[in-house]
């Protein structure tokens, strides 16, 4: 968790549930930053300012900037960073969406099933970009697959540690346990 602060004057920050609600004190949510400084969207792009910008409450004619943060605010009024709503991390100063490292990988032949996490490391590195894979039947080499992602994706988004998995592992649901392989590779970070 880490500490953003308060709203410069004349702009204003809002925690909001998923519903677009405010969301009460301590609960995380998506941060919204409205005010003076506020831009009025995307030159040219009317989908992205649509997807971006919201107003609240409904009609008010009050625009919010949805930045893709999570967060939430405590009693005294300081916002806490809490992540992204996206899979969208920082690394070796390039942002890097995580789901579209996963779909490079997924497009590689011998890979039957892949994962992608972040693991926070600090510094200029910021996140280490990490992937488990399990080989359709055949073994997997990280080598390999470093040189198959390098005709898909550029160097930064190349993961930087890998595990060769007999099964990802998943929730009751089927669902990928994200947390436990980010938990796996922290431990090997440090």
């Amino acid at each position: 968790e880490v500490p953003i602060g308060v709203p410069i004057p004349g702009e204003e920050m809002l925690v909001v549930d998923p519903r677009g609600a405010p969301a009460r004190v301590g609960d995380v949510g998506e941060l919204l930053i409205s005010g003076a400084g506020l831009s009025p969207g995307y030159w040219r792009r009317p989908e992205q300012t649509r997807a971006a910008f919201c107003e609240i409450p409904r009609g008010s004619g009050r625009r919010w900037y949805r930045t893709g943060d999570l967060a939430r605010v405590d009693s005294t009024g300081v916002f806490h960073f809490h992540g992204r709503v996206d899979r969208q991390v920082k690394s070796r100063g390039h942002r890097i969406e995580l789901d579209e490292v996963g779909a490079a990988l997924a497009a590689v032949p011998d890979i039957a099933e892949s994962a992608v996490v972040a693991v926070p490391v600090g510094g200029f590195e910021g996140h280490r970009i990490c992937a488990a894979c399990v080989g359709g039947g055949v073994e997997l080499d990280p080598v390999e697959l470093k040189t198959a992602l390098a005709d898909r994706l550029p160097g930064y988004m190349i993961p930087r540690s890998w595990r060769i998995l007999d099964a990802l592992p998943k929730h009751h649901n089927g669902k990928v346990d994200y947390l436990t392989l980010q938990n796996d590779f922290r431990e090997e970070a440090q």
